[in-house]
């Protein structure tokens, strides 16, 4: 008679740092011998990772637990709402556990209580990078956990703790083992992204023997030393991100920033606690583009904050126009439970909120269809994603997975996902572009 492998069935919900925190869990998992499961059928023990950031992302978690419990009963919940824990066992009082975020040990430790684990791990089967949860050509590289600023929109500091930067000799052997594994595309993501470091005064670390300094620069130009593009993530404006753009313009990382700016007046932006420095923000930007004329600009901003005027708003507006930012995300602005903004007067209608993303999201879509226009005829490397019998879906350096908008090349061609071509663009909209191989 063959023994049972013990079953894990896993859910996970969430930003690019959740889903890092479910391939460790996993990791671990297959390392102690558990086999897995995408689906209730067949597990014996099921774990939902959840996200508890906005409203949104906390009904989609209640419910996702709601329906693990009703189609399996045999559920632990870990992530972002775990830290509301009252909240998870007051909607789902039969879990049989609750831990908060990157809780890895909590968590193996609620598995072990509710299914030991078998008797003889496999530990040889497990690739060095670990479990992936993304395609085998890009991976997310987390650098840090936590953050340290008290935005008032914000509870992440709630959520996950102040910030705790890996060392970089660590972060570096994560990301070589990737490469190795087939991983073509970095992507570089934290909750501060530029602060790495900064917790523990840029420590020192070693690397193939070579000391390192652990910050953000550093680390940036040491991932450019591998086979991949580098692509950065949620890099908040400190004055040492100028530092970045040299690297790339000589092609050490992607010509790629994502900065969540969040607003352009100085009145708004002092009320959410963010940086307030409008004009020398398009100074920086214009600055940047000197240096690297190629880069592609990328921010999320927030509509709807409370005490926002409609003068301020247009603020808002005439900074997207002169900026000419390349990818844009835009929010109406959501109450969070424990936000401090949440207590601020001067709370805008939603009717409000609604018609202001709307007008933001009609210029911006304006200005990306001319940036986009302006790039056919061009040539491109590009990283292939999906190959169908009719079109394949690709990205340059300009466009990151999941959040911006792709590169169709229409017909059946042989390629496979993680294969670099060069092609030509003949066409555009507000978010796509079209091309053909060279």
């Amino acid at each position: 008679m063959t023994s049972h492998t013990p079953c894990i069935g896993f859910v996970s919900l969430g930003c690019p740092k959740a889903l890092v925190d479910s391939e460790r869990i996993l990791t671990q998992l297959r390392a102690e011998g558990y086999a897995i499961s995408a689906s209730y059928e067949g597990a014996d023990l099921v774990i939902v990772n959840t996200c508890g950031f906005i409203d949104a992302a906390i009904e989609e978690s209640l419910d996702a637990i709601g329906e693990a419990v009703e189609k399996h009963g045999r559920v632990i919940v870990t992530g972002c709402l775990g830290v509301k824990a009252d909240q998870v066992r007051a909607a789902c009082p039969t879990v049989l556990a609750v831990t908060g975020p990157h809780a890895y040990e909590e968590v193996m430790a609620a598995v072990h209580e509710h299914l030991p684990a078998p008797r003889h791990p496999f530990l040889h089967l497990l690739p060095p990078h670990g479990i992936k949860l993304t395609p085998r050509h890009y991976a997310y590289l987390k650098i840090s956990e936590g953050c340290s600023h008290r935005c008032r929109f914000c509870i992440i500091p709630d959520l996950r703790g102040d910030l705790v930067s890996r060392p970089i000799g660590e972060v570096m052997q994560e990301a070589e083992s990737l490469v190795d594994a087939g991983v073509r595309e970095l992507l570089v993501v934290a909750q501060d992204t530029a602060a790495y470091g900064m917790d523990i005064d840029y420590r020192p670390d070693f690397w193939h023997n070579r000391p390192l300094s652990t910050r953000i620069q550093t680390l940036a130009e040491a991932l450019g030393e591998l086979p991949a593009w580098v692509r950065l993530h949620y890099v908040y404006p400190y004055p040492h991100v100028d530092d970045l753009i040299p690297l790339m313009a000589r092609e050490k990382i992607l010509p790629y920033l994502d900065i969540p700016l969040q607003h352009a007046s100085r009145r708004v932006l002092q009320a959410m606690r963010r940086p307030a420095a409008t004009e020398r923000m398009l100074e920086r930007i214009s600055r940047w583009r000197e240096i690297c004329p190629g880069i592609t600009l990328r921010s999320t901003f927030i509509v709807g904050f409370p005490g926002e005027t409609e003068s301020e708003f247009e603020q808002l507006l005439d900074f997207l126009r002169e900026a000419r930012l390349d990818r844009v995300g835009c929010f109406a602005y959501s109450p969070v439970a424990g936000a401090a903004a949440n207590e601020l007067p001067d709370q805008i209608p939603e009717e409000i909120k609604e018609a202001r993303l709307e007008r933001f999201m009609a210029v911006q879509a304006g200005i990306s269809a001319e940036k986009l226009a302006a790039r056919v005829g061009s040539r491109l490397t590009v990283l292939v994603d999906e190959v169908g019998d009719e079109e394949t879906i690709a990205r340059s350096a300009g466009e990151a997975p999941e959040i911006d908008g792709c590169i169709h090349i229409e017909g059946a061609w042989d390629l496979e996902p993680g294969d670099f071509i060069e092609v030509e663009v003949t066409a555009s909209e507000e978010h796509d572009l079209w091309a053909q191989p060279l």
